[in-house]
């Protein structure tokens, strides 16, 4: 929790000007939106939590596991939304690319068993 709390106002104080610059009249247009419809600010709200609890899973999960296990599960993340997003929308995937997915998924299960025989 220390962690996020002092990495959040930074990442507010690098990201809000870079928001303001590189996306053109975003405030009129966020303030013209929840005018029309005020269920805007109520989905931004929810996003801003979802965000939080995605920022302090990602801690939880390195305090008690490492930084290695979550960059594993990041990867088998990316594995398994490349299967969704096959089987849902019916996206092509390469040859190369169906190679590369076997092997995160290969290593994603060495890394499960290495971890296994260690206990």
């Amino acid at each position: 929790m220390n962690l996020l709390l002092y990495m959040a106002p930074i990442a507010v104080v690098f990201l809000l000007p870079a928001t303001l610059i590189m996306e053109k009249n975003v405030v009129g247009i966020t303030i013209a939106l929840a005018r029309d419809d005020f269920r805007i600010v109520w989905y931004l709200l929810f996003n801003s939590a979802l965000a939080y609890f995605v920022n302090l899973t990602n801690f939880l999960v390195t305090k008690h596991t490492s930084a290695l296990t979550l960059q594993v599960l990041g990867n088998a993340k990316g594995a398994v939304a490349v299967v969704v997003s096959i089987l849902i929308f019916k996206n092509p995937v390469s040859v190369t690319g169906m190679l590369g997915y076997s092997l995160t998924v290969f290593g994603v299960i060495l890394y499960s068993e290495a971890k296994k025989r260690s206990k």
